[in-house]
């Protein structure tokens, strides 16, 4: 009987320790397939496909290939950027819809390629005196953030930026209010108000075919940021370049992401994404401030003169211009918005611009335009 007892006691064991087995086993495998899930998971690769309408060779363009290879340096090759430069993939105007439908997932534009869209950033844009670059830059991302204009909606705002104030590129020499008159000038939406207001003719050619307008005679000049007398080679076709920061309008540009795709990037993605971009607003600001120095030494090698406006006649054209800013209060008020908030965006601006001047002082950041104490 012990025999038989001690043989059922054996079969008894090796059953508990053949269900042991099992069980770790099966535990074993669970493990084993949520790890492999798990790092399937993390290893998904993210592909956002970034269009902007600067020419590849542009400073504007390779600064954004720059933050395309940082974003995927950082995230280890978890993110990628399909980069597509020069309209390839959209065209400057077209840019936003892209985004908002997805075409693109990040785009690269400014509003005056859609006029109306962005009543509320459209202050920014007045003729407001803006010295340079780096104080235009600022004043972008300050106003964005601090009044955070609703017609955003739908896009996370990974930057604004801004081109240097809008300077006379002209076939003909501008050394006063009164050599505008006759002058046809390329200038669209609120830099177009602004030569009007001056005594020039605004023509809204595109960017990209302004160089054989002017070239042509179509035109006699551009007014547009310093940058583009080398970028878009407008420093060949025009003799003269004036410096006319007091009414030289900024383009508020924006580097946007459609929201749907980036609330859809994992935590730590975004945490990576987001500091990236506020990395990159400053870089911008000072890209854009240094662009005018080579397109500087790119026109002058041509033989193109810089003409630098008397203080008197800065003046003169300050006073000339400030109708385009109460016309655009006067529209906004049409629109609904009230008077009192939108003289405060205006008050604002000034206020910033007055601050951020003298921060750029403090800096020792020297701008090809401003007052004199800005420059070299």
């Amino acid at each position: 009987m012990i025999g038989v007892t001690d043989d059922k006691n054996i079969r008894r064991k090796k059953m508990r320790l053949k269900s042991l087995f099992i069980i770790a086993g099966f535990l074993c495998f669970t493990l084993l397939f949520i790890s492999i899930q798990g790092a399937s998971a993390a290893g998904d690769v993210i592909t956002l496909k970034f269009a902007n309408f600067f020419p590849p060779p542009s400073a504007q363009s390779k600064i954004c290939e720059e933050f395309n290879a940082e974003l995927e340096s950082r995230t280890d090759g978890r993110v990628k950027i399909r980069y597509f430069a020069g309209g390839s993939l959209l065209n400057a105007p077209g840019v936003i819809k892209g985004v908002e439908k997805g075409i693109a997932d990040i785009g690269y534009s400014h509003i005056e390629y859609t006029p109306g869209r962005f009543p509320v950033m459209e202050a920014a844009e007045q003729p407001l005196g803006y010295p340079s670059g780096w104080v235009a830059n600022q004043i972008m991302n300050d106003f964005y953030n601090t009044f955070r204009p609703k017609e955003f909606e739908g896009f996370k705002m990974m930057w604004m930026h801004a081109n240097t104030p809008s300077m006379l590129m002209t076939t003909k020499p501008v050394r006063k209010l009164e050599d505008l008159r006759g002058l046809t000038i390329r200038a669209p939406g609120v830099i177009g108000d602004v030569i009007k207001a001056l005594g020039g003719t605004p023509a809204p050619t595109p960017m990209m075919e302004t160089y054989d307008a002017i070239a042509k005679g179509v035109v006699q000049g551009a007014f547009v940021g310093g940058e583009a007398a080398k970028n878009f080679r407008f420093g060949e076709v025009v003799k003269y370049i004036t410096d006319s920061w007091r009414v030289g309008p900024s383009y508020p540009f924006y580097v946007v992401i459609n929201m749907k795709k980036y609330n859809s990037l994992p935590p730590d993605i975004k945490e990576i994404f987001d500091a990236l971009c506020g990395e990159y607003r400053e870089r911008f600001a000072l890209m854009w401030n240094a662009e005018d120095f080579e397109a500087q030494v790119f026109a002058k090698a041509r033989g193109v003169e810089y003409i630098d406006l008397p203080k008197e006649e800065e003046e003169r054209w300050a006073k000339t211009a400030e109708p385009v800013i109460e016309d655009y209060i006067k529209r906004m008020v049409s629109k609904g918005y009230d008077e009192s908030e939108v003289r405060g965006w205006i008050k604002y601006l000034r206020e910033r611009t007055e601050y951020l001047t003298k921060k750029q002082l403090a800096l020792h950041i020297t701008s090809v335009t401003g007052p004199p104490e800005l420059r070299p």
